[in-house]
Parts: structure tokens; sequence; C-alpha cells
């Protein structure tokens, strides 16, 4: 886009007369989860001036034709319809009920009016497939759950797609991660709108943390997406898993397809969403975490045993990805282990280090600067696993870790 079209863009985005960003509309479908759709609905439907939290307008509008028939086989029926999305300056859209099938042409069309408007365009979880699919997330940064991340990047290589945030806030479009995530994302929005006093009183109001911290990285196990399981990398993929322990970079695996490594790359990234480098040092993190929980290894002995050059380079990615030290996480998680053992491990709260003040954030990049095909954003490599020829790692859109936990915001 043009310096000068990208210019009448932003000026048209200026809040429309009639839209005011207390009044929110909520975008519902028939086949939505209940408890998604309730999120937004409990937060700005519900009057609490009384806690000291300042009032907001609800519009809970039908995107289709209803009775709309959701978790359970329940029926709702909303008060109103896609034409009340004009009066809103802020439109939430929660999960979509499937993220293989399109949304009403209608209810995109809104959605873009609404946003050429100056609305606030907001995509809870796998609402974020609502709000690509109009075309709002193309250029920029978006997540989603971290389940169907490579999913929404393969189908939308244009969006910038972050697995890692609980939500990320690009202005006037923000989505979030899974179910509670959409909390985080409203509280944001509360504390965005009327300060952090007022969405302390909500969250206390809702027992929940007014903010939490860390991402999403705890949550992600070793899945890839199930196109992966008749292509022919998923030889490599399975051996890669096998030999963890083992010291081998991406070039390896490039040379086990019979590919080179650019081609690597990018079937890669076209199958699973993510580029190769950033998820070997994922599943190397992962299996250290895995060790950490269930063995008595050293930090530096559990290094070595998930393909870490050193300790160094073990410490980085760990903090990097679950927000503490190897080592902090180890002593948390026992501490909060069930007694008599057997039980499902737990993931422990652990407060990461803030970056200090005047530190990098992440940035949104342009869409010039985007490589082709989907992508997942992904963190800065560390120590001596920066990249195979001593480069930094393929980041073409972060240069550090933001500077509020579990959240991204707008530059």
């Amino acid at each position: 886009m043009s310096q000068d079209s990208a210019a009448a863009t932003e000026a048209v985005r200026k809040l429309s007369g009639r839209r005011r960003r207390e009044v929110v509309a909520v975008l519902l479908f028939s086949g939505g989860p209940i408890f998604e759709s309730s999120i937004p609905l409990s937060v700005f439907g519900i009057d609490r001036q009384d806690a000291g939290v300042p009032r907001y307008r609800l519009l809970v509008c039908g995107g289709e034709e209803g009775p709309l028939r959701t978790t359970g086989g329940l029926e709702l029926t909303a008060p109103y319809g896609l034409e009340a999305i004009s009066r809103a300056g802020t439109v939430v859209v929660p999960a979509w009920r499937s993220i293989t099938s399109p949304p009403p042409a209608e209810a995109l069309e809104a959605l873009r009016r609404a946003h050429e408007e100056g609305a606030r365009i907001v995509g809870l979880c796998t609402g974020a497939f609502v709000l690509a699919a109009a075309g709002l997330l193309d250029g920029r940064p978006a997540t989603t759950h971290w389940m169907y991340a490579p999913t929404l990047a393969k189908r939308y290589p244009s969006v910038h797609v972050d697995p890692r945030e609980l939500f990320v806030d690009d202005g006037d479009v923000l989505t979030s991660a899974g179910t509670a995530a959409g909390i985080d994302l409203c509280l944001h929005i509360v504390r965005t709108d009327h300060g952090t006093e007022a969405a302390g009183a909500l969250a206390r109001r809702l027992v929940v943390p007014s903010r939490r911290s860390g991402g999403q990285e705890r949550y992600l196990d070793r899945s890839l997406p199930e196109e992966i399981g008749s292509d022919p990398l998923a030889e490599v993929v399975a051996w890669a898993l096998e030999h963890l322990h083992e010291q081998f970079d991406v070039e390896t695996l490039a040379a086990r397809a019979y590919m080179s490594r650019r081609t690597f790359d990018r079937r890669f990234r076209s199958l699973t969403g993510s580029a190769p480098l950033q998820w070997l040092i994922t599943q190397r993190v992962l299996q250290a975490q895995r060790l950490l929980e269930t063995s008595e290894y050293s930090v530096d002995e559990v290094a070595g045993r998930c393909g870490f050059r050193s300790p160094v380079a073990l410490r980085g990615h760990f903090r990097r990805q679950l927000g503490a030290s190897p080592a902090a996480y180890r002593a948390a998680y026992r501490a909060r282990r069930p007694q008599g053992g057997g039980a499902e491990p737990v993931a422990p709260v652990i407060e990461p280090v803030v970056p200090a003040q005047g530190s990098a954030s992440i940035r949104r990049a342009t869409a010039t600067a985007a490589p082709p095909g989907p992508h997942v954003i992904t963190s800065p490599t560390a120590g001596p696993v920066q990249s195979e020829q001593g480069k930094p790692g393929p980041d073409a859109y972060t240069t550090g870790r933001p500077t509020l936990p579990g959240q991204r915001s707008a530059p």
C-alpha cells in the first residue's frame, strides 16, 4: 500500500460521529461456543458502576438468521441484527464456530464497514478467523488459540500470526488466544478506555488476575497440523522428535528430506505455519520442560539431553518461551506438585522478568517487509544456537519480548 493510500485510509478510519467506543456490539453466530460468547457479554453488559467500573452499552447482534444454536443445543435469539453494528464503536467477534467454514458475507461486509468508519474490531480466540476473512488482519500482527495458529497462518499468509501471546493489540484491531485469554483482552480494553483502577475493580469482581503473566508458550505441545501426516516431511519431523537429544540443525533436516535449505524452509512453513528453526527450538525447550519435571538431571545435563550446545543457550530459550529460568521452573513445579505423584503436571504460574525500561519492544512489520507464504512470528534466538550460519534467526517481525507480561500492544 502506498503512503498516500495509507494516509487516506487512516483519515477515513477516524471514528464516525455516530459511533462511540463505549457502545459495544457483540456479533454472535449459530454454532458458537457459549463460554467464549458469554465473556464480552459479562464484561460489557453488566452494570458495575457501584464497584467503580464505568458502564458500557451492549448491543448483542445476530450475525445470521436466528434462532442461534450454541453449546449443548441451547437456542438464543439476539435482540439486534447486523444493522446495529453501525452504532457501535467497538465490535467483538467471539470464537467462530468452525475454522474450516467461511463466515457469512453480510457479516464480513458489516465488519469492514465498521472498521472503515473507525470502530475498534476485536476477535476472541477463533474469532480471529472471521477478522482475517474480512481482510482486517492483512499485514497485521494477530494471535489465536495456539492449536489453530498454524492453520490461520497457512490460510491467510499476509497475517503475521504470533502463537505465543495471550492477546495482541494493534490499535484498531485486537485479537486474543483461547478462552481465558478473551477475559485478558476484555480487561485490557477496559484498562485502555478507563485506566488501571477501573480494570482492577472489574478483575476483582470477576475474581481473575488484572494482568496475567506469561503467554501461550507453556501450553504448546508437539502437535502439528493433520495435513502433514501424509506429507513426505512427516518422516523428517518424526525423526527430529526422536533425536532431540542429538545436536543437529535445520540443514540436517533439509538433507534428510533431500531438499535445499531454502526449499525445505518454504515447504515446512507452508505445512506448519512456522519456521523450522523456531519449531526445532520450541521442541527442544518442551523436552527440557519434561525432563525438569520428571528427572533429577542437573540443568547442564538437561541442556545436553535436549540438543542444546550449551546450558546458556537452554536458559535463554527457556526463559523466552516460559518466562522463567529452568531452575526456577523446576522449583515452582515441585512446590505445586500434588502429594503422592502420578497426577498430571500443573504448569506453574511464574512471573517473568519484565524488560527494563527502554528495552526493545515487538514491532509490527510493514506488509512489504514480510516474506511470501504463511508464517508465524517467532521470538529471537539467543546464545550459540542463533542459527546454523551464526547469523540471527529467521525473525522478520520481532526484536524482543513485549514490555508487559502476556500481551502485545501497538507501538
